[in-house]
């Protein structure tokens, strides 16, 4: 059973997003680690924060955790 926050559209496009910026990192070169490893934990944490603010009850909750993603 697919859990709320992953049939919202905008969430499924974050994580395109995050695709997406995995595979264009994956052709930096060698020396440009640090770059790409921040790249990709922030492309990812665009839907971390849409999911976590999904399962928050309150909306001021969950309009910080939408604002942050």
């Amino acid at each position: 059973m697919a859990f709320a926050f992953e049939k919202l559209l905008v969430y499924q496009k974050a994580v395109d997003f995050a695709d997406s910026i995995c595979q264009h990192t994956e052709a930096f070169p060698r020396g440009y680690g640090f770059l790409s490893d921040q790249l990709n934990r922030a492309a990812l944490s665009i839907a971390a924060n849409i999911a976590e603010g999904n399962g928050r009850f309150t909306k001021p909750d969950r309009r910080n955790f939408f604002g942050i993603a």
